[in-house]
């Protein structure tokens, strides 16, 4: 017993920063991180996201750029996202086979490749990020809507989920044939990994893999994406994204997409919901996602720009906090500075 009656110092393992990496529980690592990219048809330069300060909306030359620095930096993933010149009620073009979302998958693919390719002679190289698709229709309608609109018993217009359904089936083969690794439904319908993965099992794409948005919530924390993807929603998601109130509900979503035969699942968005992204990590058999959204990256840039915290410690904070929750993959748009911060 020392003189103190300090029997346990805790501190002595945080006393100095060799220590510190030796004991620490979590670790973020580039193959962690997908990087969300928006590429835009019809437009010759990239488009700043002015509610998201330093990204864009990708050409499909610059978008073959952020694809290659993204394997160079050796991130998992990228998460690719389409906006169309032209969009009509049905969303039509999210499955043309040469719409720009079809063509930014391709594009991903062409880069991936050609990063690989760089590895010495006789070396296996260092394999490049896996190329998802967002399988959703926002991007794609007038409306703005994730479904197709039909009119409701009091006149309302609300999105049909059966209906919906068959057009995700058929943007989620055509994302395969593009060359999609992972398709990833976002639309939060019911039943519709189940659909999806039997559609492509049916077009002899049994090796794609299906990321399920399970637990998608309704938030304000979605706002700058609707800059990023010129959004034309009016009103609001709740009909069919989840309840903030709700982390049950989170969890059952997540069990009906397992049972369905999603690949992994995913919480969105991440820093609001870590009590469902730890419910769902300690019941899911599969990886789980989490996806740190527009809203979640624009207030940290806000604040860091009136030199109200710092932002390198915070972003690394806000993401480690993420991993700590369970996630094993984080979709995150700091995913290239992390990736060269952690090097």
């Amino acid at each position: 017993m020392s003189t103190s009656g300090i029997v346990y110092r805790p501190r002595r393992l945080r006393a100095t920063p060799r220590l510190r990496r030796l004991v620490a529980e979590h670790r973020l690592h580039p193959a962690d991180l997908v990087l969300p990219l928006f590429v835009k048809e019809g437009i010759d330069a990239p488009v700043p996201i002015t509610s998201m300060p330093g990204q864009v909306q990708h050409t499909e030359a610059t978008l073959r750029d952020a694809v290659a620095d993204a394997a160079r930096a050796g991130l998992g993933g990228v998460m690719l996202f389409g906006i169309p010149a032209v969009r009509d009620a049905t969303g039509s073009a999210a499955e043309a086979p040469d719409g720009i979302l079809q063509r930014a998958i391709r594009t991903a693919r062409e880069a991936v490749a050609a990063v690989e390719a760089e590895a010495a002679p006789g070396t296996a190289g260092r394999p490049g990020p896996v190329v998802m698709a967002d399988t959703c229709l926002d991007e794609f309608t007038d409306h703005g809507h994730c479904g197709v609109l039909v009119t409701g018993p009091d006149g309302e217009q609300v999105v049909d989920n059966d209906a919906t359904l068959e057009r995700y089936a058929a943007m989620a083969v055509a994302q395969a044939k593009a060359g999609a690794d992972v398709v990833a439904p976002s639309g939060m319908m019911d039943g519709q990994v189940a659909v999806i993965r039997d559609a492509l099992d049916d077009a002899g794409f049994e090796h794609v893999s299906v990321l399920a948005y399970s637990a998608k919530y309704a938030s304000p924390f979605y706002g700058p994406f609707r800059e990023a993807v010129d959004s034309a929603l009016q009103g609001d998601r709740r009909t069919y994204q989840m309840d903030a109130a709700n982390a049950r509900e989170g969890l059952r979503e997540a069990d009906l997409d397992l049972a369905e035969g999603a690949d992994m699942v995913m919480v969105k968005p991440a820093g609001s919901y870590l009590d469902v992204l730890r419910g769902v990590a300690d019941r899911s058999d599969v990886p789980v996602a989490a996806y740190q959204v527009s809203g979640e990256y624009a207030m940290i840039e806000a604040a860091a720009a009136n030199g109200w915290i710092d932002r390198k410690a915070s972003v690394l904070e806000s993401v480690l906090g993420i991993k700590r929750a369970g996630a094993d993959i984080i979709l995150t748009y700091w995913a290239l500075e992390i990736a060269e911060w952690i090097k």
